[in-house]
């Protein structure tokens, strides 16, 4: 049988206005998925990226992740939940910047009350593993961009977490930035890693995704397995 890390049943999601960002969506990511959301500015993209990471509540249906309902728990439930299940990659990294490289990451740790000692071993673990070791001691603003973005991905991944959710992560990188961590999803998801890419870029999509569907005004309009992929988003 598949396990699924996100399931949504029939989620709308409307604001004040009455506008629907979301109009009874179904979806479905299997463990280990590597998935891309594509869509317009205003297609529901970040509306389906809160709602799975519990920033927010549908105003209809539910929301499943790693085999936990979010739609009807608390404040404190749904921060709880994005302590021990989700790791968070923003396209401007949300870095302190008066703490070191191994500070950040230690942030998620720190929070989750895990041991220092386990907390700082993880830190160096990770750190290594994405090549950014030598700068363990180092300022964020001291760091080039791809640099920057690493420790982020380092920090998201911290607590090992069900489900990593990737909001732009190329978006104010140049060109050599970006394709370093395009290769750094590439090689998470290689690992085992499930991830939920949220891109306007259709080429970080074809090349990081297993799976890439398109919104349309709050629906899927598209979905597309790897294989298919790249000739479909044409």
């Amino acid at each position: 049988m598949t396990e699924f890390v996100i399931e949504l049943r029939a989620v709308r999601k409307e604001y004040d206005s009455g506008q629907a960002a979301l109009a009874g969506l179904d979806l479905e990511v299997a463990a280990g998925e590597s998935l891309a959301v594509l869509g317009r500015s205003g297609s529901g993209k970040s509306t389906l990226l809160n709602l799975i990471a519990g920033l927010d509540r549908p105003s209809e249906g539910t929301v499943t992740v790693a085999g936990l309902r979010l739609d009807g728990l608390s404040e404190a439930a749904l921060a709880r939940h994005r302590r021990e299940r989700i790791g968070m990659v923003f396209q401007f990294f949300h870095l302190l910047d008066d703490l070191t490289v191994t500070d950040n990451v230690l942030l998620p740790a720190q929070l989750a009350g895990l041991p220092r000692a386990l907390a700082r071993r993880r830190a160096a673990e990770s750190l290594e593993r994405l090549g950014i070791a030598r700068h363990s001691s180092a300022f964020p603003g001291r760091l080039s961009g791809g640099e920057r973005q690493r420790v982020a991905v380092a920090r998201a991944l911290m607590n090992r977490p069900a489900l990593l959710l990737a909001d732009e992560p190329t978006g104010a990188l140049d060109s050599a930035s970006a394709a370093d961590v395009r290769d750094l999803l590439v090689g998470l998801h290689r690992d085992g890693q499930t991830i939920v890419l949220v891109t306007h870029d259709v080429a970080l999509a074809r090349e990081c995704a297993t799976r890439t569907i398109e919104l349309v005004d709050g629906r899927i309009a598209r979905d597309v397995r790897a294989s298919a992929s790249a000739e479909a988003l044409r």
